[in-house]
């Protein structure tokens, strides 16, 4: 890595840092250039230029109008921080042993230069990272894989991301509803029977990797019983067994989290004013507890969503699921840079979408963030 990718990488890091510092006048129409720019870039790959323009406006406009600041500084902070850390995903993947044309017999020099120029892949990291994004924002594609002859990386990417999208949406729905059950019972039993054996399972989630989940699931439900699907992909049986050893792990963590914040709610004074009105517990829960008890589990659920629905490489291999997983590794292994790039870009937009839905979600919860909408205008 040169002086001219580490100045780079300081003056990425150094922009994020000073958006924390932007006053609030600025953040509304800064942001709306940003989500401006995010969208037009994601709809290019699947629509026209007109067409994701028109969209990437409209967008834009909705932002600047209803979205609350919270949110609107999170737009603000992660645009710039998804073109850093893809910076620094070009400078690892130069800086990793071996290239892309690397294989048992050793190019000529004039064949490998010649196959650097078709695929668009310089000797710099730096280079390489400008003609990728010019080429994915004038052109709308994600390259050309470089190991699987005459396939632009979209065309591999697309076909496997509704099988992760499909299988972590139920991974998370499952995870999300038996460990908030299983959270808010314990923190409404603090130091019972049901409290102690609740975090025990959870920490028996937490402690076994979803591999072995997986394959108890396979000896238990598949062989042993007989009524499922070994591995495979095609049916609403062979979505049961992955999702579940994706989901057990995330629902560990939100039962504690959950147990955790009901404790906490648990203890406030309005939850003591509910109760002196005589509410019944039913409602004190439902209607004044719940939604401060879920806060914690609100701020894991943003990461956690987008690193469930890109694909568990282990448990799409261990159940033949042909999802997202497999190019994760593929691309890493194979020193397929474009491919590297692709699903890293794929996995940071994620990221800033379920994030942005927690900032979201927090403005509902919490009416005190919400507030601080009004307080900027």
């Amino acid at each position: 890595m040169g002086l001219s990718e580490i100045l780079g990488v300081l003056l990425g890091l150094g922009v994020l840092a000073g958006t924390t510092f932007l006053p609030k006048r600025a953040i509304r129409p800064l942001a709306a250039v940003l989500v401006a720019g995010l969208a037009f870039v994601a709809l290019r790959i699947t629509a026209s230029v007109l067409v994701a323009a028109v969209v990437a406006l409209a967008l834009a406009a909705l932002a600047f109008r209803f979205l609350p600041i919270v949110a609107l500084r999170r737009v603000v902070f992660l645009a710039p921080a998804l073109v850093v850390l893809v910076y620094a995903t070009a400078l690892l993947m130069y800086a990793a042993p071996g290239n892309p044309f690397a294989n048992e017999r050793v190019a000529a020099p004039e064949v490998e230069a010649a196959l650097r120029a078709q695929y668009g892949v310089p000797e710099s990291a730096t280079e390489f990272f400008f003609i990728y994004v010019r080429r994915l924002v004038a052109e709308g594609t994600l390259g050309p894989s470089i190991k699987v002859q005459g396939r632009m990386v979209e065309d591999l990417l697309g076909p496997a991301f509704p099988v992760s999208l499909s299988l972590g949406l139920f991974a998370l729905i499952l995870a999300v509803c038996f460990g908030l059950v299983l959270g808010v019972v314990a923190g409404l039993k603090k130091n019972s029977v049901a409290d102690h054996a609740s975090m025990a399972l959870a920490l028996v989630g937490i402690s076994l990797p979803n591999f072995v989940i997986g394959a108890g699931l396979i000896i238990l439900f598949a062989l042993w019983l007989g009524v499922l699907p070994v591995a495979g992909w095609g049916g609403y049986a062979h979505l049961v067994m992955p999702a579940v050893a994706l989901a057990l792990p995330n629902a560990a963590v939100i039962a504690r989290l959950a147990r955790s914040g009901t404790v906490e709610v648990m203890q406030q004074d309005y939850i003591r004013a509910a109760r002196a009105k005589g509410l019944p517990e039913s409602w004190v829960v439902g209607k004044h507890a719940l939604r401060g008890a879920v806060i914690p589990v609100v701020s894991f659920l943003g990461p956690a969503a987008a690193a469930t629905m890109t694909g568990s490489f282990v448990v799409e291999v261990l159940f033949g699921v042909p999802g997202m997983g497999q190019w994760f590794v593929k691309g890493a292994v194979n020193r397929d840079y474009s491919v590297v790039l692709g699903t890293a870009i794929v996995y940071f937009a994620l990221i800033i979408a379920f994030n942005l839905l927690v900032d979201l979600a927090y403005a509902w919860l919490d009416p005190r963030i919400a507030d601080e909408r009004e307080a900027s205008e």
